[in-house]
């Protein structure tokens, strides 16, 4: 494929998706990710593309609403690497809330070889791979958020948090401040992810080093309210340092 072809193939994929991955643009045009990164650099000189968080949207999207799919392949092993961090934490017998995020979804795995686990979540994605194990697992059930359609949203979600109490919750967001503020894009989320804040003993954050220096649109909470943050990359001293009572660990 020439590379003016691949410009218009890019194209088109964007007026479909708005925003996708570089992992994905490589996989749907069969190239390299090197070259496709090549091709978005010179696009985005252009004018015609906008690149940011390992991907790149139309520079004419009015709004960036990144679906599941999509985000699930940002910083996949640094994900994975997190994930399997998180996991580390629980031991037989413990029961946890994972919110819609990938990164807690790539925890479902690791989970599973965990005996007599309880997990209750509010990820569609989440729960049929949930189902594919021996696990008890609870969907809290609701409206298919209009913003993110891979999660559910909504009072009838709440009603089913209000009435579950977990030894853990794992989260994830969009975006860090340096204060240490948390934030996400999506408004339906925030209720559910702090009702799953309130009924937990331990709270887990887990963030990719992408998403630190950063704000997005909600605030959700701070990292002071967290037991354990969990990055693929050590933290600055700046950062953690200022919440002393939050364990920081970093992925292997």
């Amino acid at each position: 494929m020439y590379k003016c072809e691949r410009e218009q193939e890019i194209l088109l994929v964007l007026k479909e998706c708005h925003y996708v991955t570089v992992e994905f643009l490589a996989q749907k045009l069969h190239i390299s990710a090197s070259s496709i990164r090549r091709d978005l650099k010179q696009m985005e000189n252009h004018g015609l593309v906008k690149r940011s968080y390992g991907g790149v949207e139309l520079l004419t999207s009015a709004s960036r609403v990144i679906p599941f799919s999509m985000r699930s392949h940002e910083n996949l092993l640094g994900k994975k690497r997190i994930a399997r961090q998180a996991a580390s934490l629980l031991k037989s017998g413990d029961s946890l809330f994972l919110d819609g995020s990938t990164s807690s979804y790539y925890m479902i795995d690791s989970i599973a070889a965990i005996k007599n686990v309880t997990v209750a979540t509010n990820s569609i994605d989440g729960i049929r791979k949930l189902a594919e194990y021996d696990l008890h697992a609870y969907c809290t059930g609701g409206a298919v958020s209009g913003e993110n359609r891979a999660v559910l949203s909504g009072g009838f979600a709440e009603d089913t948090l209000r009435g579950l109490h977990m030894d853990f919750v794992f989260l994830s967001a969009q975006a860090v401040s340096a204060e240490g503020d948390i934030y996400d894009c999506y408004e339906s989320e925030i209720p559910l992810r702090r009702r799953m804040l309130e009924n937990a003993d331990k709270r887990v954050f887990l963030a990719d080093s992408s998403k630190f220096n950063s704000r997005s649109l909600f605030y959700l909470s701070s990292l002071e309210s967290m037991d354990y943050v969990i990055s693929d990359a050590e933290l600055d001293r700046s950062l953690t340092d200022r919440f002393p009572h939050t364990t920081f660990l970093t992925a292997t």
